[in-house]
């Protein structure tokens, strides 16, 4: 395979690209793009002479770029087989002599950093045809009566037709068994040199200096932030950042898309960025800014000889017309952006009913309805595929788990019915005798109703006398509609005195407060912060609909390196305080008078938060202690009899002396080593005793971190996430720009529903069985999910095998069954039903793939794999199992093609990007600033994320704030997570659940500027904002209710970020653009995606 050679994957020159009128694509219903001036090109005015013309093929729309249903997606390398649905067509210029576009970019003087492809060569890609298609570069002047520039760039005599052509190209399809040399060092495909078979290859230019070429990507300097801004401590503007990747699922009414700009690069708009010739106004390095000078180009990598290839001439002997623009055409490949905007606009506005066995819902990010019809609700259960495989060996061969995002306790909207509460007295519910799984709407009524067959494990059980009922003609019986749990997918039991903790009723659970008094926290204004806060949170403590006021009990206890109680008996003038010093042998000094009744205790509390910031202000303790904390909390629900939550708010590395004493192991030369893995480990096992000591009593631990540096979160979560507990984390913790999201945190973190003392199991019928879990949770044995706490924001993620053949006819089904303590005391079973279709075609289980789903499944298993494999491991297995996905469906399912061609399933064309994503997140692919603490809480808060989170938490949200229409109430079309769709005329967000970044391009009007910042210049605007100042104009108006209802949408109060562009903030942000290629290593989409078709031919031949 030839390096520097073009993937030929445009029809030959002269053929129209099906749906490109003259390069200006015409927006969705043809109106031409808004603020993208049309082409300097007429229409495109018919074929050249002597090609011919292919026939598009069936289902084929030219304005999607991409078939329809059922039609593959293909990444077409070959000559020999025209079809105009490939990815990537480099596109010529017209026939017509119409004049290159000129966008006037004048070159930059000086040289240019490069990337480590020079020249914009596709690397281990999709090798390339001999003959490049070339573009005239953007700056190219037009001189009146030239010939138009040739396209096929002629080695000897031009070939004197097609046949000619695709002989004279016969050794350049991607089948090619040479192989690339090793990738240059840095350039991650999570694949070490080994993976790639040592190759020859053609000759290579050297390296050159001067302005890059159109297609080339012009390196960046070294990141600084990659993505949690952690070290070392950054201004105010960078607090604390949180972390992440990307995700795209929101509930939101979603963004419309830029439809693809075919042709030529979108200079025409302005736009800049990577893989685009220099721009006007750009000098070489940027101004200002001394570390982001132009370092010389890599050294050229030694030259290799192919056999197959042609050499091509150096590119400085090539006339500036025809230097060869090496790249696959980004919009010719699947866009995100254009799948979800078409299910939006398909699905969006039918309620989505779920009557039918194994209908694959809407995706995540379409905002729709559901009706519940005898099948759980999306919200509370995504599955990777809902038509599952009838035999394991069918399975093995098609490699797609087969697993269940489950969110039992989801909030649903407004619209859509809560579950029903079904009381069944003292008998409780209906159950197999056998299986024990709960009446549910599959279970078989048989003998007039007076038994029933379980629709689980086929047990005949008998029904008990009061919950007998007479069957219609159907075999229904006739209260089929009164019993929701007959009738719906989803639906609640209020359980018996058997289904409590030694056979008796719950207490209510109860809250305590446990503040970091050491100096660091008063330092910082953290304790007063809290201390304020609490006295007006306390009133809303989660309660059961129609209850008064909260059942929820509260307590108070500091600590440094002491425990300081609290009683606040509501008879008591003034709060007592009790200290424990022996923190070795922890005891809870005082029974009554620590958990009490807010609305009782009002006055005593108030004091007691008035009082705390006092009697800490002069503290010189810098040491602190965290085990003991969690024990004291542990010990105080023991005593009182009941469950409940920790808010533990802690701020350094526990070194004083005491049980769970940590030292400081954090160890940056350990990454990308076989011993990497410790770094995601607790380093004692002393919090695994723990946490298995709190899930007992249900005590869940909320911890709140503010750390100023390395902290040992893979430790100190431990509890946290073993009790089904959440981590917030805020580095560099800062009162001005960090409260706001602290606080927003705090209230819903308190607000929100909760079951405590919660235990899952998940039944499933004959043929297939729960074989793994993922998620914040302990089990002591193979079947029971056991969690001190469950909220509505945490999904655990099941795995199921084969154990035995399914049917196509009775398919298969799954039931979750949640038993749970009601924030009351209630307990209370939360049933989920799902039913699934089975399938003998391998064709079916492609056709009804959830690849949202699958993502979210494959970095959870990802995530856990790093904990006992080096990341190396992990990053292959994943490339492996997706690439034998995909060979497996281009072997069994799609129709003969040429070996040249990337077929991809309809519903798993993101398969690559997404898991792109995945391989390049901070996890897998660590920056230079990303810390060991930010690995270690993003590696855990992924565990328990659902399919919304995830998705746009690995692919982020991009949208172009100008664009945004002030007098609606909609968003403005998202676009494509690369620096080349943004133009520094526009201001952007991009969010990914944890972050949201505004930013702003250099040459933003200045009356936009003043609308949304207050300010009268670019270099005005302020980088500490934490929020958009408030200001009375429709501009401002509209950003801050975008960002509001982006807010509102996510589980988390995401960090606001404004970034100029040219800043050193900007490589921060650019770590989100993640098609491109990451400065860490990770390879762009484009680069991916040839090197997955690359491991799909190799697992072919």
């Amino acid at each position: 395979m030839s390096v520097n050679q073009q993937a030929h994957t445009g029809p030959p020159y002269g053929q129209p690209q099906p749906g490109y009128q003259g390069y200006q694509q015409p927006a969705y219903g043809g109106q031409s793009l808004p603020g993208v001036p049309q082409a300097q090109y007429g229409a495109y005015n018919g074929p050249m002479p002597g090609y011919q013309q292919p026939v598009p093929p069936q289902g084929y729309f030219p304005s999607l770029g991409f078939p329809s249903k059922g039609s593959p997606v293909s990444l077409n390398s070959d000559t020999s087989s025209l079809a105009p649905n490939f990815i990537g067509s480099l596109r010529a210029p017209p026939t017509s002599g119409a004049p290159p576009p000129a966008s006037g970019a004048s070159h930059p003087s000086g040289p240019l950093a490069y990337s480590q492809f020079e020249h914009g060569d596709v690397q281990n890609g999709i090798p390339a045809s001999a003959a490049p298609v070339q573009r005239p570069p953007a700056s190219q002047p037009f001189l009146p009566g030239s010939a138009p520039t040739p396209v096929i760039q002629q080695y000897g005599a031009p070939p004197a037709s097609v046949q000619q052509l695709r002989n004279h190209m016969a050794g350049m399809t991607i089948g090619s068994t040479a192989a690339s040399a090793p990738p240059p060092a840095g350039l991650g495909y999570g694949v070490g040199p080994s993976s790639y078979p040592p190759t020859t290859g053609a000759p290579r230019p050297p390296a050159m200096p001067g302005p890059p070429l159109p297609g080339q990507t012009v390196a960046a300097p070294p990141s600084s932030q990659p993505n949690h801004v952690s070290s070392p401590p950054p201004p105010s503007t960078m607090a604390g950042l949180h972390p992440g990747p990307p995700m795209s699922g929101l509930h939101g009414p979603p963004p419309p898309t830029h439809p693809p700009q075919p042709g030529y690069p979108m200079q025409q708009n302005g736009s800049f960025g990577q893989m685009r010739g220099p721009q006007p106004n750009y000098g070489g390095a940027y101004p200002g800014a001394p570390n982001y000078g132009s370092p010389p180009g890599p050294p050229p990598p030694p030259k290799r000889l192919d056999p197959d290839s042609i050499p091509s001439p150096q590119l400085n002997e090539l006339p500036p017309q025809q230097k060869p623009r090496h790249r696959i055409d980004p919009d010719a490949i699947p866009s995100p952006i254009q799948v979800i905007e078409d299910d939006r606009n398909n699905r969006g506005s039918e309620p989505f009913v779920t009557g039918v066995r194994g209908q694959v819902p809407p995706l995540v990010t379409t905002n729709f309805l559901v009706k519940d019809q005898g099948n759980a609700s999306p919200r509370y259960i995504r599955c990777t595929s809902y038509n599952i495989p009838c035999t394991s060996d069918m399975a093995k061969q098609s490699q797609v788990p087969l697993a269940a995002v489950i969110k039992p306790l989801a909030t649903l909207p407004p619209e859509e019915t809560l579950p029903y509460l079904v009381d069944h007295g003292e008998s409780g519910p209906v159950r197999c005798n056998r299986c024990k799984a709960y009446m549910c709407p599959f279970m078989q009524f048989i003998e007039g109703g007076r038994r029933f067959q379980c629709c689980f494990c086929s047990c005949v059980t008998e029904v008990p006398p009061h919950y007998f009922q007479h069957l219609d003609h159907t075999g229904k019986r006739v209260d089929f509609y009164d019993r929701p749990e007959l009738s719906l997918g989803s639906y609640e039991f209020l359980a018996t005195v058997d289904y409590c903790k030694n056979n008796k009723f719950p207490s209510p659970p109860a809250f305590i407060f446990m503040i970091d008094v050491s100096y660091n926290a008063v330092k910082s204004g953290l304790v007063r912060l809290i201390c304020e806060e609490l006295k007006s949170l306390l009133d809303y403590l989660p309660r059961e609909g129609n209850m008064e006021e909260s059942a929820i009990r509260v307590g108070f206890v500091t600590y440094n390196k002491v425990l300081h109680f609290y009683n606040v008996k509501s008879s008591l003038a003034q709060p007592q305080m009790m200290v424990v010093s022996d923190v070795a042998d922890m005891f809870v000094p005082l029974l009554d008078g620590f958990l009490v009744n807010v609305n009782e205790s009002r006055t005593v509390i108030a004091s007691l938060l008035d009082q705390i910031p006092e009697m800490f202000a002069d503290t010189r303790e810098t040491e602190t202690v965290f085990a003991p904390v969690i024990q004291a909390g542990l010990e105080a629900l023991k005593a009182a009899e009941c469950a409940g939550k920790l808010f533990i708010f802690h701020t350094s590395l526990p070194i004083a002396e005491a049980p769970g004493k940590l030292k400081n192991r954090d160890d940056r030369k350990l990454i990308n080593t076989d011993k990497e893995k410790t770094l995601f480990q607790p380093q004692t096992s002393f919090y695994n005793n723990l946490a298995k000591d709190c899930v007992a009593q249900g005590c869940c631990v909320d911890l709140f971190l503010f750390p100023n540096q390395y902290l040992d979160v893979a430790t100190l979560g431990v509890v946290p996430y073993q009790t089904g507990g959440s981590i917030y984390k805020y580095a560099y913790f800062q009162l001005e720009t960090d409260q706001y999201r602290f606080l927003n945190d705090l209230r819903r973190d308190v607000q929100k529903e909760v079951g405590f003392d919660a235990v899952m199991r998940v039944r499933t019928s004959t043929g297939i069985r729960a074989t793994d879990f993922f998620g914040a949770f302990y089990m002591s044995n193979t079947t029971d999910v056991e969690m001190a706490g469950l909220d509505c924001d945490k999904t655990i993620t099941v795995e199921f095998k084969h154990d035995d053949k399914l049917s196509e006819d009775s398919g298969a089904l799954l039931q979750c069954a949640l038993l749970y303590t009601s924030c009351a005391g209630q307990r209370r079973l939360r049933i989920h039903n799902l039913s699934l279709n089975c399938c003998t075609q391998l064709a079916d289980l492609y056709r009804n793939c959830e690849t949202d789903t699958l993502i979210n499944y494959l970095a959870k298993f990802a995530y856990r794999g790093v904990l006992s494999s080096p990341v190396k491991t992990v990053r292959d297995a994943l490339i492996n199992q997706c690439a034998q996905i995909l060979a497996c469906y281009r072997k069994n399912c799609a129709s003969p093609s040429s070996a040249g061609q990337l077929i991809l399933p309809e519903c798993m064309k993101l398969l690559p990007v997404y898991l792109n994503c995945v391989l390049k997140s901070d996890v897998l692919q660590p920056g230079p600033e990303v810390t060991t603490d930010d690995r270690a809480y993003i590696r855990q808060l992924v565990t328990s994320m659902d399919v919304a989170e995830t998705n746009v938490f690995f692919y982020p949200r991009l949208l172009p704030l100008t664009k945004a229409d002030v007098d609606s109430d909609s968003l403005p079309a998202a676009i494509r997570n690369s620096e080349e769709r943004l133009s520094k005329g526009d201001i952007y967000l991009l969010e990914n659940g944890l972050n949201i970044f505004v930013w702003v391009g250099v040459s933003v009007q200045q009356g936009l500027i003043q609308n949304l910042f207050g300010v009268s210049s670019f270099s005005q605007i302020s980088n500490a904002l934490s929020t958009l100042p408030v200001l009375e104009n429709p501009f401002s108006k509209k950003v801050r209710s975008i960002v509001d209802m982006l807010q509102g949408q996510r589980s988390r109060y995401m960090k606001l970020i404004v970034v100029k562009q040219e800043d050193k903030l900007e490589m921060l942000f650019k770590h989100f653009l993640v098609e491109d290629k990451s400065l860490t290593g990770g390879a762009s989409y484009v680069d991916f995606l040839c090197h997955m078709h690359k491991e799909i031919r190799q697992l072919l031949s």
